[in-house]
């Protein structure tokens, strides 16, 4: 699917409430000298690793690439089980710890760069496993529910016990207009399976809401990372309910607002970027907004890992020039 130089691992994991269950492990294949360096890549929901461009950016960069599929999602779907739901997002730690320990065998350094809701996921992930990567990088990050105060209050209240008794309950379906953006067969710049990140997404379920809420406060109460980690927003947010000229150039689907006020909860080290024209995937936003991402992300990995970490931490709230 990726085409040549790509291959892919299936990581088999412990048989869960839904039976047997996968994750996979996919590698840009090595064509330079060796390095000790190593990322993997952890996607958003309605997603799977596709980016091509990433990987090959990274491996520019003396980086071996790495992108995991969780269970459920992309590669790792399966006949019987139902895609990209699950009631505890905390299941993913096994597939995560299995994936980071194929890159340690080999590397030295390693370093999560996660999008959306898997940014939700590894930052709650590694708060409980001190030491195991070098850094975090976090792009446009669910630090939040992008909603009004009711939804983050009342109606999250309400879903909690819903999705304690009725956990498949449908309570939402995604707007498809940032899909309609992306995708090339839509007018987009982007070529993907839409069986596996589909226009409407899967359907969103309490049970799965509620799991995503309990995470976000989590961060809330903060966490205490010690990895350096790297937060990327775009530099506003628009919305995502119809079609506009700028579903690519600010967040539609996230509140970069809320990334920006719980950035400093994930940890003592926490540096935030922010670029304009960016879309909600930053590594997806048109140019040159595509471009001053990655290089932010390089060139701040290429501080903080490559070089050793400085003595003091980098400064919160800072962005690109």
């Amino acid at each position: 699917m990726l085409g040549d130089g790509w291959s892919q691992l299936t990581l088999e994991l412990p048989p869960d409430r839904y039976g047997p269950a996968v994750a996979t492990l996919v590698r840009r294949d090595p064509t330079g000298p060796a390095t000790h360096r190593a990322v993997l890549h952890v996607h958003g929901f309605a997603d799977y690793f596709f980016q091509r461009h990433l990987g090959d950016a990274f491996a520019a960069d003396g980086w071996d690439f790495y992108a995991l599929d969780l269970r459920d999602y992309g590669r790792s779907t399966r006949p019987g089980r139902e895609p990209e739901f699950t009631t505890d997002i905390a299941v993913y730690a096994q597939e995560l710890d299995r994936a980071v320990g194929v890159l340690r065998a080999d590397h030295d350094a390693v370093v999560v760069h996660a999008h959306s809701a898997g940014g939700l996921v590894v930052p709650l992930w590694l708060n409980e496993r001190p030491g195991l990567v070098d850094a975090l990088v976090l792009n446009s990050p669910w630090l939040d529910l992008n909603g009004s105060r009711f939804e983050r209050g009342p109606l999250t209240a309400v879903l909690d016990v819903v999705g304690r008794v009725a956990p498949r309950l449908k309570v939402r379906e995604m707007d498809p207009y940032y899909g309609y953006a992306l995708h090339r067969s839509s007018g987009g710049e982007w070529d993907y399976d839409l069986a596996w990140k589909p226009y409407r997404a899967f359907p969103v379920r309490a049970g799965w809401v509620r799991s995503i809420r309990a995470g976000h406060r989590r961060v809330a109460r903060g966490l205490h990372i010690e990895a350096p980690v790297l937060v990327v927003a775009s530099g506003a947010s628009g919305p995502g309910d119809h079609a506009h000229d700028a579903l690519l150039t600010t967040d539609v689907i996230l509140d970069v607002r809320d990334m920006v006020a719980r950035a400093p909860r994930l940890g003592p080290d926490v540096t935030l970027v922010r670029i304009p024209g960016g879309a909600h995937d930053l590594s997806l936003s048109p140019e040159p907004a595509r471009t001053r991402y990655i290089a932010a992300v390089l060139g701040w990995l290429d501080e903080r890992v490559r070089t050793g970490h400085p003595s003091s931490p980098a400064s919160s709230g800072g962005s690109t020039p």
